[in-house]
């Protein structure tokens, strides 16, 4: 068997995941789907450990030879992103700019150098002297809230528009800067990038705005070709070509290929769709939200699984599970100071939900990025406490993500129905 026998029988595997919970658990599929592939990965690792079952070991091998990062970060997540983006209103947008480009901009980089500086001590303090500029790596990939994890739960769960918007674009958006800080800071600690503040701003700025300004071109291409078409599948194909070649492309120039698809989908989705309902009819646009719609699910769906699987590859102490565990609460303090000291600021202009800053924090979900940055770090070049610094952070973000999308996902509902209950009380 296979990598892609392997992905083929992984994505069967979640859907009927997905339709099981519909019945069973009736949970959040996003975490239904994440919560069974942590138990198959458990059920391999005991395999593999006790049994030693051929079957289980020839999977774990497959898993191990499977390029996570590119899968993710040059592949699948121009199409989570794009599709997510799609959906986005951008009226509604437009109301919250201010605040979602503040949360965006400061609360990223914030939360960036607060969980590295933290970090760096409680590294040291429980005998993992790991250097700053690793510490920062780390908060830089664990600071973005994940989109693929954040927009399948709040949708579901029917947030207030107000916060939905903010969690929504927040996410979106900070995902792309989240990469372009991550990229930048590994550049200084890995490629050998002179840190100094107009080297590091010249590449920053590069990659974001160059990824925005791709976007705009992408959908200004695209609009004209699809509002010109007269085949429905023709405009279907057209959309695809813009996750593929137009991520390829931005991926190659070395821009923010993530701004990209948020960018383009976002006009696409607002400005392109209404004008192919007016020519065409509400029928034709239906026809090719609904294929991007199933498209997100799938892939969603296939992305949990894998994640649950990737930790069956790696040799895990009970040491790094437990800094795992203590890195939690180190990410949600970062989170709510980053989040909560914008909002002080907000209020002075405009009024909120009282839950606003508590949902933010504790929705603000890690998934499959976070890991996918993890995995780029590489192999066997730094090591702390006798660990390879590339496993011990997998492992600990692993544990922050598992709990992120378990612990979290399935508690942020009654935060949500209080704003609702006291928003209907109003």
């Amino acid at each position: 068997m296979n990598a892609w026998y392997l992905i083929c029988f992984l994505s069967a595997l979640a859907i009927f995941i997905a339709f099981a919970n519909q019945y069973i658990l009736k949970m959040q599929t996003t975490i239904a789907i994440t919560t069974g592939s942590v138990v198959i990965s458990l059920l391999l690792i005991l395999a593999v450990k006790l049994l030693g079952d051929s079957t289980a070991l020839e999977i774990t091998q497959i898993v191990s030879s499977i390029d996570f990062n590119q899968l993710l970060l040059k592949g699948m997540l121009g199409f989570l992103l794009f599709a997510g983006a799609l959906e986005i209103n951008l009226a509604a947008l437009k109301k919250q700019r201010f605040e979602i480009t503040v949360l965006v901009l400061f609360s990223t980089l914030a939360s960036t150098f607060i969980i590295g500086f933290l970090s760096f001590y409680l590294f040291a303090a429980l005998g993992f002297a790991v250097p700053f500029i690793y510490c920062l790596l780390f908060g830089a990939l664990i600071s973005p809230t994940d989109p693929i994890a954040v927009l399948a739960i709040i949708k579901q769960m029917r947030a207030p528009e107000g916060i939905s918007v903010q969690v929504e674009g927040e996410s979106l958006f900070n995902d792309g800067i989240g990469l372009v800080i991550f990229t930048t800071i590994f550049a200084v600690a890995f490629l050998d990038t002179e840190a100094s503040a107009a080297g590091i701003a010249e590449l920053f700025f590069v990659d974001a705005l160059g990824g925005i300004a791709f976007g705009l071109v992408i959908a200004l291409v695209g609009h004209y070709l699809i509002i010109n078409s007269r085949d429905v599948n023709i405009r279907l194909l057209l959309t695809l070509t813009i996750p593929t070649a137009g991520f390829a492309a931005a991926n190659i120039w070395e821009i923010s290929g993530a701004l990209a698809m948020v960018t383009s989908g976002i006009l696409l989705g607002n400005i392109t769709r209404t004008k192919a309902t007016e020519r065409t009819g509400p029928e034709d646009t239906r026809y090719v939200k609904d294929f991007w719609h199933a498209t997100d699910s799938f892939l969603n769906a296939l992305l949990f699984l894998i994640i649950g699987m990737l930790i069956v590859t790696m040799p895990i102490s009970l040491a790094e599970i437990g800094l795992g565990l203590l890195m939690v609460p180190v990410v949600l303090l970062a989170r709510f100071i980053s989040v909560g000291a914008p909002f002080v600021a907000f209020k002075k202009f405009r009024k909120y939900d009282k839950h606003s800053v508590k949902i933010l924090t504790w929705g603000g979900l890690r998934g499959g990025l976070a890991l996918a940055m993890a995995a780029a770090i590489p192999r066997d070049q730094v090591f702390v406490g006798g660990s390879d610094l590339h496993n011990l952070l997998i492992i600990v973000t692993y544990v922050v993500v598992i709990f992120s999308i378990i612990v979290q996902g399935l508690t942020i509902s009654p935060l949500i129905h209080s704003s609702i209950s006291a928003k209907q009380q109003s």
